[in-house]
């Protein structure tokens, strides 16, 4: 096999023991296609990851307001969740998203509840870890907890497929209720690298503040994780669309549904009244590309790589969704290709040319 770019030297056959540099060539050559080889898989590997598995699971643990039995309590929340992720593990998700509080009995008093956590130490987070590792998955989760320091925190939690944690993110915009009742705010948002990609997280009330989504948007996650106890309506759409990003949101029960959404804010796949779950095949590979300036670049795009390329125009917007089908090209080379700027780098340009009209005059 022969590789673009890579010039081969073969070794003259002897008919007696070859000369040491020879040897020392043909060790080469092997290494150097060993080499190429183990790139080539590596570059196939990746792209075949950015088509990924998503699943959000909208369910509620039962309340327990009036029991005590704490460790009974523990021992149901993991057999209830375990049950509720069976109901996706067919599909084999790559990612797997549960709600805020996904394992805190609603009812209790914050004093109650420290107790609970103290009794539940990590004996759910456990479950949650070996369920990721023997399903060979992510899973997202909110929880309450506290950290280091001793704070109380809202909490978003990533464990990766070997059952460690990759992530955690405590709620920038706790509500006026958790703040007094001892909840501290956090003032980071991070994103974490995952084998698939960026991943940001938001918990609930975070949805309302538009400077934690704008600092999300400047870090250009490849997903944002809604863990909430409600739906937050536009905002969903709005988020996803500002991110540039996927969106998967599961709501905490309520009948309420939990979503997955694409870069431009449109519903993919989504729970109903019938199934508290759903998931979706979402890929990666793609960008949003305004359609100013593109016209005719993407119909040159769609002509050069026809069912290897996807242009979705949902109308009315200006921008569409353009999604690399060939596991092999990534999205960014075929946009290259046709000098196709992504929406992102044209709002820049935008900015850039009035802002020099603006000093001119």
């Amino acid at each position: 096999m022969s590789y673009p770019g890579i010039k081969y030297r073969t070794a003259a056959r002897t008919c007696g023991p070859q000369p040491q540099n020879s040897l020392n060539l043909t060790q080469t050559m092997k290494k150097t296609a060993f080499i190429v080889c183990l790139a080539l898989f590596c570059v196939t590997h990746v792209f075949a990851e950015k088509q990924i598995k998503v699943s959000t699971i909208g369910a509620a643990i039962p309340g327990y307001s009036n029991r005590t039995d704490m460790e009974n309590i523990v021992k149901e929340i993991i057999g209830f969740w375990d049950q509720q992720i069976k109901q996706v593990l067919p599909d084999q998700p790559d990612l797997i998203l549960l709600p805020e509080f996904f394992d805190m009995p609603s009812g209790f008093s914050t004093r109650v509840q420290e107790e609970f956590i103290k009794i539940r130490g990590s004996k759910i987070q456990d479950f949650i870890a070996a369920t990721a590792t023997q399903n060979k998955c992510y899973i997202a989760f909110g929880t309450l907890l506290t950290d280091e320091a001793g704070n109380l925190r809202n909490a978003a939690v990533l464990v990766d497929r070997k059952g460690k944690q990759a992530g955690i993110y405590y709620k920038n915009f706790p509500t006026i209720g958790e703040i007094e009742s001892g909840i501290v705010s956090g003032t980071e948002s991070p994103v974490f690298e995952c084998d698939f990609g960026r991943v940001g997280m938001a918990i609930c009330f975070d949805l309302n503040f538009e400077e934690l989504r704008d600092s999300f948007a400047e870090k250009k996650p490849d997903v944002l994780l809604f863990m909430s106890m409600y739906h937050g309506g536009h905002m969903q759409k709005n988020w996803a669309y500002a991110c540039r990003s996927y969106f998967v949101g599961a709501i905490s029960g309520r009948g309420t549904p939990s979503e997955v959404r694409d870069p431009l804010g449109e519903v993919v796949a989504s729970t109903s009244n019938y199934n508290n779950y759903a998931t979706a095949t979402i890929n990666l590979n793609s960008r949003l590309v305004h359609l100013g300036y593109n016209f005719e670049k993407l119909s040159l795009l769609k002509a050069r790589y026809g069912s290897n390329v996807h242009i979705k125009d949902p109308g009315c917007l200006g921008p569409v969704l353009v999604t690399g089908l060939d596991e092999k090209i990534p999205i960014d080379r075929m946009l290259k290709e046709f000098e196709i700027e992504n929406m992102h780098d044209y709002y820049n340009r935008s900015r850039a040319v009035r802002a020099k009209q603006l000093k001119i005059q």
